[in-house]
């Protein structure tokens, strides 16, 4: 395996160099199948962290573990110096996305957002603000059912939010929308890093993880073999892209 590339994170200049996130030689195993081996990474407020990798490298049980879904075999996943499990308010603390199906189908998307504020003491005048931010206002009514992949993501990102969070976790958040609602995606992304908040964002999209992160982690064989700001991957010698399939290509030979 070899190393991984790790300097120290770049950002806005407003960087609170205090972590929000801590993750610590976390490792997951499923009998004798290793999923991650020994991940270690933290995230600071101000910044939007791409996290990237092949499908299999162990970026879904990395995001599960983080969110209290799964117990790790080894190290720790911490939010704001606590397991996500024993946080008290956790989505006044973390808004996440890991599916983009998980809603009842015949509820409606204001519906939706009605009963997880009820579920969480959450104010009911969150549920219209969030509405506006995504874009779903005049589709509020409708049931789900009837919602495009990419207005389900939209609904997901609002039921995130909805609880005012210093994190966000999102696992394919592109995934759907149509290159007006990726550039919208971006902008939410930014607008909430650049409010002190922090994002940690899973994609397979290269070129707008490369327009829309400060920080690229590269997960491959459950290993981290890139932890970099973004300017020191992808530069006028080479894209993303490029960086990112050779540190794949030498994990997997090393």
């Amino acid at each position: 395996m070899s190393e991984p590339i790790a300097h120290s994170c770049g950002g806005a200049a407003h960087l609170d160099p205090t972590p929000v996130v801590s993750i610590e030689g976390l490792t997951k195993r499923y009998g004798d199948v290793t999923a991650i081996d020994g991940v270690s990474f933290s995230l600071q407020p101000g910044t939007v962290t791409g996290f990237l990798g092949p499908n299999g490298a162990g970026k879904s049980t990395t995001l599960r573990l983080l969110l209290g879904l799964a117990t790790p075999t080894a190290g720790y996943a911490l939010v704001d110096g606590r397991p996500y499990r024993e946080l008290e308010q956790p989505n006044r603390l973390v808004g996440a996305v890991l599916e983009s199906n998980d809603f009842h189908p015949s509820r409606s998307g204001r519906d939706h957002l009605r009963v997880l504020a009820a579920a969480t003491s959450i104010e009911p005048t969150r549920v219209g603000e969030m509405l506006d931010l995504v874009g779903l206002a005049t589709a509020a009514h409708r049931a789900v059912k009837t919602y495009s992949l990419g207005m389900r993501q939209r609904l997901g990102l609002a039921g995130a939010l909805l609880g005012d969070p210093k994190v966000l976790v999102l696992d394919e958040p592109a995934n759907g929308l149509d290159p007006a609602g990726v550039q919208w995606l971006r902008n939410v992304l930014r607008n909430f890093a650049d409010g002190g908040g922090t994002v940690l964002v899973s994609s397979h999209l290269l070129a707008e993880v490369a327009q829309s992160v400060d920080r690229v982690l590269i997960l491959s064989h459950g290993q981290i073999v890139a932890d970099a700001p973004l300017q020191e991957l992808a530069s006028p010698d080479q894209t993303l892209e490029d960086a990112y399939l050779r540190l794949t290509a030498e994990s997997a030979i090393a």
